[in-house]
């Protein structure tokens, strides 16, 4: 039934311009107001696969408790460094099974249990990773 659409993914913000700054400024990345939507607080965020992911504007919003965005990156240490010169705070979880070091990141490929990984939040609370792939 769905096979040739293009779905997209989506996630509530809590504030669209808090959400421009973050995403654009900090972040690097391309978004925009939803062509005809902007006023009601919905924005896409362009991914360069091609696929846009859209953020709107929800009165009661509660942050994702989940990673919503997972971004994919050569050196975990450099893209965490510039996070956090940008002020971004890692979030620091208490994980036996997977520890974090100093930085926020859990080495997950030194002990076999996927890629090394770090999680931070947006401006809404969202939570967000960066991750390094094993090569």
């Amino acid at each position: 039934m769905f096979h040739d659409t293009e779905a997209f993914s989506g996630f509530s913000i809590k504030n669209a311009e808090e959400a421009k700054r973050f995403y654009g400024d900090v972040l690097g990345m391309d978004i925009a107001g939803l062509p005809g939507m902007e006023e009601y607080g919905m924005l896409e965020l362009h991914i360069k696969n091609g696929h846009n992911v859209l953020m709107y504007e929800k009165a009661d919003h509660k942050p994702a408790t989940f990673t919503v965005l997972s971004f994919p990156v050569d050196d975990i240490d450099e893209a965490v460094d510039a996070l956090v010169a940008k002020g971004v705070e890692m979030i620091q979880y208490d994980w036996k099974e997977m520890p974090q070091d100093k930085k926020g990141i859990a080495r997950g490929l030194k002990i076999g249990m996927g890629p090394d990984i770090a999680w931070f939040a947006d401006p809404s609370g969202n939570n967000l990773a960066v991750l390094q792939p094993p090569r």
